[in-house]
C-alpha cells in the first residue's frame, strides 16, 4: 500500500480493509513506518520506535474493532510493558515499564498495532512539546511553530499522516491544545470514564484523562467505546455509560442546541484577533445549522482557577521528582530547571492552602453546572493565539540564571508566591487560558478544527459539555465535520 492510498483512510476505514482482507496488518504497518521514516526527521514526533515489537505483533492473529491498524502511544502515562516510558525526562528514558497501563491494554485488545511512542514535554507540564531530553517536536503545518502540548508528538504524527489516530492525554488541555495547533479533532473525555490504572486510581486528582487525537470524529468516538467498554474494578468510579455506543451517538443528528460563547481570556491576557475570528466563524456556522448561539460567560473566577490549577500541578511535580530520585537514583541535573521551579512552588505551598485550593474545585464545578442549566454547550477559542514559534516560551535567560543559583542554594522556593512568579505563571498560560476549566470540573470538552488563519495555520475552537455530556459533544462535532470537512487537508512536508 502506498502512502497516497494509506492517507485516504481513517482508523475505522483501515480496520474495514483488514477485516475484508483487502490489506494485511503487516502492509499497513510498513506503510506507517515508511511515512514516519520519510517525515519524522523534520518533525521529531516519535521518540521511541518499536518496529520489531510491532512487526512481530502484526504477524499474530489479531481481533477487535481496530485489528491491524497502526498506532502510536504517548510517552507519558501510557506504559507498554518492556518499553521505557520516558515522560520527557532524562532519568526515565532507559527504564522499561513492568506492565501495560490500562489504556494500552485496551488498545491492544482492540487489535491496534503499536509501533512507537511520541514526544512530550517533561512530565507533560507545558502546552508546548520542547523537552531538553528529546528536543522539540515541530508542527507539520509550519516547522517553525509548536504542535502544542503536551501531546504534541502524537498531534504532529497524525497531522503528518504517519497514523490516522494516536494516543494522547489531557491534564490541562493536552489533547485539545495540540488538536487546535495541528488541525485535528481532539476529545477530552469526562472524569472517570477512562481507566487510569493499574498504577494509580486517577491522574492529577481526576483532572487528567487519556484519549486520542484523530482526523475524524468517528475514530475518536469508536476508540472512546474501546476505552470505556468495561469498568475498572480497581478504579475509584463506576462510570455511567450511555445506553448506546459513542460511535452510534456520534452519527445521530443533534437536537437544536443552546450554545453560549465567549472570546474573553479568562485570565485577562487578551485574545488574538484570529482566535476571536475562529469563534465568530463557528458561531456563524452553528447558527446556519439551526442552533441557538448567544454571548455568555460561565461566571467563574478563572484567574483564581488558574492558580488553583497550578497548585495541583506544582505539588504533583514535586512528588514526581522526589519519587524518581528515591526509586531510580536520579540526580538534580536529570530534571529541567523549569521543572525544578514548578516543584519548588509545590513544596512551598502549605497543606491548608492546598486543601483550600482543592476544595474550590467544587465551587467551579457547580458554577459551570449553573451555566449548563441554561446552555447545552460552552464555546470558546481553544487557543488565545495561533501556534507559538519554537522557543518562544523559553524561560528568559536572566530568570534561568537566577533560578539556577537559587536551586543550588536550596532557595528556589523563595520565588513562589512573589509578584514575579505570578506574572510568569500568567505569561505561560496566556496562549492557552481556555482549557483548564474542563479539567478542574471534570467535564468533557473537545477542540474542533473549523478555522484557518490567513497564513493557513490551523486554529480550532473549544466546546465544553455538561456532566456526562460526551454524546452532546460528538453529535454536533459530526455535523460540523460534514459541513466543514477537514480530514482531507494535508500539510506539504
Amino acid at each position: 500500500m502506498d502512502y497516497a492510498e494509506y492517507r485516504r483512510y481513517d482508523a475505522v476505514g483501515l480496520a474495514e480493509l483488514v477485516a475484508a482482507k483487502d490489506v494485511s496488518p503487516g502492509e499497513l504497518l510498513e506503510a506507517a513506518i515508511a511515512r514516519a521514516e520519510a517525515v519524522d526527521g523534520r518533525l521529531n514526533a516519535i521518540v521511541r520506535p518499536m518496529h520489531d515489537l510491532a512487526r512481530a505483533r502484526a504477524k499474530e492473529p489479531l481481533s477487535g474493532p481496530f485489528a491491524g491498524v497502526p498506532f502510536l502511544v504517548k510517552d507519558l502515562l501510557q506504559d507498554y510493558a518492556g518499553v521505557p516510558t520516558g515522560s520527557g525526562n532524562r532519568a526515565l528514558n532507559r527504564r522499561p515499564a513492568e506492565r501495560h497501563s490500562a489504556v494500552v491494554s485496551r488498545w491492544l485488545d482492540a487489535g491496534l498495532v503499536v509501533f512507537g511512542k511520541t514526544n512530550t514535554p517533561e512530565f507533560g507540564a507545558k502546552g508546548i512539546t520542547e523537552p531538553e531530553a528529546n528536543g522539540p517536536t515541530r508542527n507539520p503545518w509550519d516547522l517553525t511553530r509548536t504542535p502544542g502540548g503536551s501531546s504534541g508528538g502524537s498531534a504532529a504524527a497524525v497531522a503528518a499522516g504517519i497514523v490516522p489516530v494516536a494516543g494522547a492525554n489531557d491534564g490541562g488541555g493536552s489533547i485539545r491544545i495540540p488538536a487546535a495547533c495541528c488541525g485535528l479533532f481532539g476529545l477530552k473525555p469526562g472524569r472517570g470514564l477512562v481507566p487510569a490504572g493499574p498504577a494509580v486510581a486517577e491522574h492529577l486528582e481526576g483532572a487528567a484523562t487519556d484519549g486520542v487525537l484523530s482526523r475524524s470524529v468517528r475514530d475518536s468516538a469508536a476508540i472512546l467505546d474501546v476505552l470505556t467498554g468495561r469498568p475498572d474494578p480497581g478504579g475509584p468510579y463506576l462510570h455511567a455509560r450511555p445506553s448506546s455506543p459513542y460511535a452510534e451517538l456520534a452519527r445521530r443528528t443533534p437536537q437544536r442546541l443552546r450554545i453560549g460563547f465567549t472570546t474573553r481570556s479568562p485570565i485577562g491576557a487578551g485574545a488574538d484577533p484570529q482566535a476571536v475570528a475562529a469563534v465568530d466563524d463557528a458561531v456563524e456556522l452553528l447558527t446556519r445549522l439551526g442552533h441557538h448561539t448567544e454571548p455568555a460567560e460561565p461566571g467563574i473566577d478563572q484567574r483564581r482557577l488558574a492558580f488553583n490549577f497550578l497548585a495541583m500541578w506544582a505539588t504533583r511535580i514535586a512528588h514526581t521528582i522526589d519519587g524518581i530520585r528515591r526509586l531510580h537514583g536520579a540526580r538534580a541535573d536529570d530534571f529541567e530547571l523549569d521543572t525544578h521551579m514548578l516543584a519548588a512552588a509545590g513544596r512551598a505551598l502549605k497543606a491548608p492552602d492546598y486543601y483550600a485550593a482543592r476544595e474550590r474545585w467544587n465551587t467551579y464545578s457547580r458554577q459551570l453546572a449553573a451555566f449548563h442549566s441554561r446552555y447545552d454547550l460552552l464555546l470558546t477559542p481553544t487557543l488565545a493565539r495561533p501556534p507559538v514559534r519554537i522557543g518562544e516560551l523559553d524561560t528568559p535567560g536572566p530568570v534561568r540564571a537566577v533560578g539556577g543559583v537559587l536551586r543550588r542554594l536550596g532557595l528556589l522556593g523563595a520565588l513562589a508566591g512573589t509578584k514575579a512568579w505570578d506574572q510568569a505563571v500568567l505569561a505561560n498560560l496566556a496562549p492557552v487560558p481556555f482549557t483548564q476549566l474542563a479539567n478542574i470540573t471534570g467535564r468533557p470538552a473537545m477542540s474542533v478544527p473549523t478555522y484557518r488563519t490567513p497564513e493557513g495555520l490551523p486554529l480550532g475552537v473549544q466546546f465544553v459539555g455538561p456532566l456526562g455530556g460526551g454524546a452532546t459533544l460528538l453529535a454536533p462535532a459530526t455535523q460540523i465535520e460534514a459541513e466543514r470537512p477537514w480530514a482531507h487537508l494535508e500539510p506539504e512536508l
